[in-house]
């Protein structure tokens, strides 16, 4: 992914991106993205946009594991993170799942990845600290709550599952305020051009409507254009 398509990405919103991997692909029925309801710690901010670096969590119970092998895979999870290559984002399961307790994400932890370079997090977990988190890291999450719980690292670099989304390491991960999509390989060097189409197409509704008051006839001529041209 080129420096350009990457800046293009960041200026659109993730339902934009779902709806341009269909005009790439000349069809309906994509459905690698999240269901549900997200919730953002910044909902007017950007998009993230950047390959996945995942892991798995869990908090609501202290870990079976001794001492030296859970700091052992903490560290090797904060190493990935630091070294994935760049733009990435920390994709995070949280195994507790729909009963998560454990703030992973706060201040703290928004600080060090985005020390990283990293663009932003994407969790089913919880997260917290609000007011205090790092700017211009945003983090798209299950829940909000105020405790860390027995937080601790499960697995680094498998496969992930949020809100109906698998994620593998690596995979290219579009997420804003509305969820989170996962952008086929396949489509990815046509991908700006596909925005642009997907564009041209709405301008044909979306100026016409802007315009001013408009008849039944005026909205179905400017319809029938749409529906020629969208997939």
């Amino acid at each position: 992914m080129n420096n350009e398509l990457l800046d293009i990405l960041k200026r659109c919103d993730t339902p934009t991106i779902c709806n341009a991997i269909e005009v790439v692909q000349g069809k309906r029925g994509f459905n690698a993205f999240t269901r549900g309801t997200v919730l953002a710690s910044a909902p007017e901010a950007g998009a993230m946009v950047g390959y996945a670096v995942t892991a798995k969590i869990a908090g609501v119970a202290p870990p079976e594991e001794g001492p030296d092998t859970i700091r052992a895979r903490r560290m090797e999870y904060y190493r990935r993170m630091a070294e994935a290559p760049k733009p990435s984002i920390a994709v995070v399961e949280d195994v507790d799942y729909p009963n998560c307790i454990a703030a992973y994400w706060g201040e703290v932890n928004t600080w060090v990845h985005k020390s990283f370079g990293m663009s932003g997090a994407l969790t089913n977990g919880v997260m917290r600290d609000l007011a205090d988190l790092a700017p211009d890291f945003p983090v798209i999450a299950g829940s909000v709550g105020p405790s860390h719980g027995f937080v601790h690292i499960r697995e680094n670099g498998t496969p992930v599952n949020l809100f109906g989304l698998t994620v593998n390491d690596g995979d290219l991960v579009h997420a804003d305020r509305h969820g989170a999509v996962v952008i086929p390989p396949d489509v990815v060097d046509q991908l700006g051009e596909g925005i642009e189409k997907l564009f041209a197409c709405e301008r044909l509704v979306l100026d016409r409507a802007k315009a001013g008051p408009m008849s039944f006839d005026d909205f179905q001529t400017c319809w029938e254009a749409f529906e020629r041209a969208r997939v």
